[in-house]
């Protein structure tokens, strides 16, 4: 699964912010750390801020604040502000889809589709600063790979 850029400059920043919930942070920070383009994140920014996830202040000392519920915020919620997930063409027709072989693919796809909004329903932000906690960090992954050879 590939997300779009945008998504994953807000899951990202989500992430980033949801970790530390009561420290505001400027969107250059943000961007330094994932080497992201400033600009894009801003205005990812400003859509989280629209959608009730993030809060904004201005001024010396201001920033980004997350804002959310991290055990109830989950991926889905984040991902389906930026991009659609699930049945794209609902109601449009493609080439090939009154065979039985186009019904039986569109069957498969949907299948794919609803599994993947479930599992992204369920993975919470809470879920994935965890998963995030026990990752090394990605030098301890390159050292460990390199004393076991």
């Amino acid at each position: 699964m590939k997300l779009q850029i945008a998504t994953r400059h807000a899951l990202f920043a989500i992430l980033e912010l949801a970790s530390q919930p009561d420290r505001q942070m400027s969107a250059a920070e943000i961007a330094d750390k994932y080497e992201l383009s400033p600009n894009h994140l801003a205005k990812v920014l400003r859509t989280l801020g629209r959608a009730g996830m993030v809060e904004a202040s201005r001024g010396v000392g201001g920033g980004y604040r997350f804002c959310g519920n991290a055990k109830r915020l989950n991926l889905l919620d984040i991902i389906a502000i930026f991009e659609p997930i699930g049945p794209t063409a609902a109601g449009a027709r493609e080439a090939g889809d009154d065979t039985r072989e186009g019904q039986a693919l569109r069957q498969v796809l949907n299948e794919i589709e609803d599994s993947t909004r479930a599992t992204l329903s369920s993975i919470t932000v809470d879920t994935m600063l965890k998963l995030v906690r026990r990752t090394p960090a990605e030098g301890a992954t390159q050292r460990k790979a390199a004393g076991a050879r």
